[in-house]
């Protein structure tokens, strides 16, 4: 299993969804996410972070509010947004990264 650190330092674009049990938007991106992930497929990685569990993820990323995304790619933001997101825009984003 990669480590986070890897994951977002390769060259595959990665979607990483800053998240909270306890956040309701949060739970409405989750279905999104999975939809998004059906239609890239193997294009780009998609990681949940749990900000309660990940605390110096969290803070390392300023992440102030859940839900945060933030594409990554050879380390590198390539984009970021809190709020609820729809898979459309997503799904766009990745492939403008791939």
């Amino acid at each position: 299993m990669s480590t986070f650190n890897e994951l977002i330092n390769g060259e595959r674009p990665v979607l990483v969804d800053f998240f909270a049990t306890w956040c309701g938007p949060c739970k409405t991106q989750a279905p999104i996410l999975e939809d998004v992930k059906q239609r890239i497929g193997d294009a780009a990685s998609i990681i949940k972070i749990d900000v309660d569990k990940n605390p110096q993820v969290a803070t390392k990323y300023q992440i102030r509010g859940v839900p945060t995304l933030i594409i990554f790619k050879n380390g590198q933001i390539k984009w970021r947004q809190s709020g609820v997101f729809p898979a459309n825009e997503l799904e766009r984003l990745l492939k403008e990264n791939v």
